[in-house]
């Protein structure tokens, strides 16, 4: 993996476009996911997400190679979502609660794999129902720290380094958003 950075670095600040597209090809849907669960608007994640690469493109220069790429890229989209919700509204993420417009997309779903029974494929899809309503009603940044630990699969400390927090507090949020989320996941709000 350090080898990985080392390359990446390097091609960054050659401005690669070979890497670049490389690069987004390798994260696009979980950038995009981590950006509409940020938002809770997917047009906004969208521009979010284009102006992520732009940053991505002028500052790579800036990556340590030390890190992942991905807790880098990470921490640069959180950064221009805070940027896009300060100038709209004055608050911080830590106080932000979103709204999603489109009922019918459910950036929690988890795609079937194999080859499973109709009752499992129901059962499935009816969690992921219950947990994509759940993950609505958490606050922003539980819901943040629970997108990068279990859908990413993104470490504690690289949680800690995107959301520019404790390692403590990151725990913290995690268990709160379980704790908050287990209604939902016991099928007792509906």
């Amino acid at each position: 993996m350090a080898q990985e950075s080392t390359e990446i670095a390097r091609g960054l600040r050659r401005r690669d476009p070979e890497l670049l597209d490389r690069l987004i090809e390798q994260y696009q849907h979980r950038l995009l996911r981590y950006l509409v669960c940020l938002t809770g608007r997917r047009e906004l994640a969208e521009d979010l997400f284009q102006e992520t690469w732009i940053r991505v493109l002028e500052r790579g220069h800036q990556f340590n190679d030390r890190y992942a790429f991905s807790t880098w890229l990470f921490a640069v989209a959180r950064n221009l979502a805070i940027d896009h919700m300060r100038r709209k509204q004055p608050a911080s993420l830590d106080g932000l609660s979103s709204q999603r417009e489109d009922d019918d997309e459910a950036p929690f779903d988890v795609a079937a794999t194999g080859q499973a029974s109709a009752f499992d494929l129901t059962l499935r899809r009816e969690q992921g129902e219950q947990i994509a309503a759940g993950m609505e009603h958490l606050a922003v940044e539980y819901r943040e720290a629970l997108v990068l630990r279990f859908q990413e699969g993104m470490t504690l400390e690289e949680i800690a380094s995107v959301a520019r927090v404790p390692l403590g507090t990151v725990k913290s949020r995690i268990y709160r958003g379980l704790s908050a989320l287990e209604p939902w996941l016991k099928g007792e709000r509906l």
